[in-house]
């Protein structure tokens, strides 16, 4: 949290320098990155930490040879679920609509149901959504850019 709070002092002066629609325009260049960053490294289950994700209970259907090796989240990161948006202000990632829901009981390893009228199940904590120290270059990298112009 220390390192955001240093990356936006950082950047609150150097932006002052934009107009309203540039900042929007960063803003949403940057969320765009970190969607596409995020997705990356969910699919490689790992978290923002650099930690990977805590395996999955062993299943039967998961030990046949050939069958499902599908890996977590696959829906959850396509661009439809996991959203990119950005103001004048902020620079917004976020899980859309019901994906909203699953990544959420996920990525705070709370208790839910499989399905609905399933039995309730207490998932483990994996967390899908934050910023690496990769993150922290890659924002710092585009308000340079975006500061020395074309």
């Amino acid at each position: 949290m220390a390192e955001l709070t240093q990356l936006t002092d950082w950047c609150d002066g150097l932006l002052q320098r934009l107009s309203a629609a540039e900042r929007r325009k960063l803003a949403r260049h940057i969320a765009v990155d970190l969607r596409r960053a995020n997705a990356q490294r969910i699919a490689r289950q790992v978290t923002p930490d650099g930690a990977g994700f805590v395996p999955r209970k062993p299943s039967k259907l998961r030990q046949r040879k050939g069958k499902i090796r599908e890996r977590m989240f696959k829906k959850l990161r396509m661009a439809r679920n996991l959203t990119a948006g950005a103001t004048g202000n902020e620079a917004i990632v976020q899980f859309a609509g019901r994906a909203q829901w699953v990544a959420r009981v996920h990525h705070f390893g709370l208790r839910d149901s499989v399905k609905r009228g399933g039995p309730k199940v207490d998932y483990v904590a994996r967390p899908l959504l934050g910023l690496s120290g990769e993150d922290y270059e890659r924002v710092k990298t585009a308000v340079l850019a975006k500061l020395a112009g074309p």
